[in-house]
């Protein structure tokens, strides 16, 4: 049981891990805290419910055109609604999230209703294998498993060798001695946003295929993002992947020997204990501003 537990756990912890990558990306560079992360995911997983079941596509051709829809989204949110905030706090960012998750929750509801759907995915979850003596893993628990850790080494190598990446890291570091190294930080904070939300909608597609879609669909898996990049470190992409995975397998494990209904309680713990012993994250470094 305790293997078997733990692999489960790996498996969710991936697509927490997705998740608190897409909120990292955005607050390295900008500082603010997306709340509207996970309807921004919902709304791209829609939309390939929408081109597989309405215009009859297939996967191989839902899965990019849903990722460009998600792209566009979140720089068009970045360019329409955060960049036109007047004097922008850190707060009132914050609101603007929150507001911008409401809008797209109802915009969800309004066009598709709040009937649970089928999200029809390539690979299925009850096709397993005994990779340990009574533990087993689904075909689609791989493939969150390789496509997590492809999208962070993806994301490790962006980061770290391109030019357009290391734009990104000087525009979080300084917005104003970025932008008189030439740095257009505008639209570096609009990239940001689109490829955040590629990579939660990347998420939403793994976590509708193991449940139903619905408008509701990523509130709870945007919470244990949150937590799992709290845990990690907010202002690191390998803290918030160890993060992820942490998560998963301490909520497994407290589901399988304590108590499953109340599970979701272990994300709120996390982010109390983390915030009261160290609120820098488990892997993050803790800077100090001086004035």
């Amino acid at each position: 049981m305790f293997s078997q537990l733990i692999i489960s756990g790996i498996a969710i912890g991936a697509t927490y891990a997705l998740m608190a990558l897409a909120m990292v990306i955005i607050y390295k560079t900008s500082e603010v805290l997306n709340f509207a992360q996970g309807d921004m995911a919902m709304l791209s997983a829609f939309v390939a419910y929408f081109i597989l079941e309405d215009q009859g596509l297939g996967f191989a051709a839902a899965f990019p055109l849903a990722l460009l829809f998600a792209f566009c989204l979140g720089a068009v949110l970045e360019f329409g609604f955060l960049r036109r905030a007047k004097e922008p706090t850190v707060l009132g960012l914050i609101i603007i999230t929150l507001g911008l998750q409401m809008i797209l929750y109802g915009l969800a509801s309004w066009r598709w209703g709040s009937d649970q759907k089928n999200f029809p995915f390539p690979v299925s979850d009850f096709e397993v294998h005994e990779i340990l003596p009574g533990a087993v893993i689904s075909d689609l628990n791989l493939v969150t498993l390789g496509w997590a850790l492809l999208l962070m080494l993806l994301l490790f190598a962006f980061f770290r060798y391109t030019k357009l990446g290391v734009a990104m890291k000087a525009t979080q570091q300084n917005h104003v001695v970025a932008r008189i190294m030439g740095i257009r930080v505008n639209r570096i904070l609009m990239l940001t946003w689109g490829i955040s939300s590629m990579v939660g909608a990347s998420a939403a597609f793994l976590i509708a295929s193991t449940d139903t879609l619905d408008p509701n669909l990523m509130w709870n898996p945007q919470l244990k993002g949150f937590s799992a990049a709290v845990l990690g470190g907010m202002t690191s992409l390998p803290g918030a992947v160890a993060g992820g995975f942490i998560l998963g397998v301490i909520e497994n494990l407290f589901g399988g020997y304590v108590s499953v209904e109340f599970k979701s309680v272990v994300a709120f713990a996390v982010i109390v204990l983390i915030l009261c012993v160290r609120p820098s994250g488990l892997f993050a470094r803790h800077y100090v501003r001086k004035v």
